[in-house]
């Protein structure tokens, strides 16, 4: 079957996205993972997600693994490796995607709202609030006000600590938006 080469290359940054993700899982789960353990590690968790080890799978992963050092996401420790706190910050990236790709079937018609207060002086801080919650998938209601149709607060609360916020970022659950003919078109929702 021919695959146009867009689609090719998306799949292959998929492919690339999962084995890190699943590189990253692993060495966090353990703390520490003996580069000899990387490998069967890995193997078993793509076996459980269903993923078929192709031949040269445990090149790619060792492959893969040194990319991870070279980009500063795992570094040598005692022999083995371990997760860089930029490693962590990726990893929690990467549980947003999944996240944000997850919709229930049907949508219990509430509203999630976010609201944050972030000094000007944190002005960074603030950029990337807005852009976590963008690839979440939530639409701009105003400056600092942000609503999503479904349940999301363990990613919330997930994104607080990430980006140590507190009480700078409230989560709210609304029953009606005023005017949310826009927001039910964005998120392909039944209209009232």
């Amino acid at each position: 079957m021919y695959m146009g080469r867009q689609e090719a290359e998306s799949k292959k940054r998929a492919k690339k996205a999962a084995l890190k993700k699943i590189i990253l899982e692993s060495v966090q789960a353990v703390g520490v993972l003996g580069l000899a353990l990387t490998v069967p590690n890995v193997l078993g968790a793509m076996g459980k997600l269903g993923l078929v080890p192709a031949a040269r799978q445990g090149e790619s992963i060792g492959n893969a693994r040194q990319r991870m050092i070279k980009q500063g996401l795992l570094a040598y420790v005692n022999g083995g490796v371990r997760l860089t706190p930029k490693g962590e910050r990726e990893l929690r990236r990467l549980e947003l995607n999944d996240v944000a790709e997850q919709r229930p079937r049907k949508w219990d018609g509430k509203w999630r709202v976010l609201i944050f207060d972030i000094p000007d002086r944190r002005k960074g801080l603030r950029d990337r609030v807005r852009q976590s919650l963008k690839m979440i998938g939530f639409e701009k209601l105003q400056g600092s006000v942000w609503a999503y149709p479904y349940n999301c607060e363990d990613v919330v609360a997930m994104l607080k600590v990430d980006l140590r916020v507190g009480y700078d970022m409230q989560y709210l659950i609304v029953d009606s938006i005023e005017n949310d003919t826009r927001l039910r078109t964005l998120f392909e929702l039944p209209k009232h």
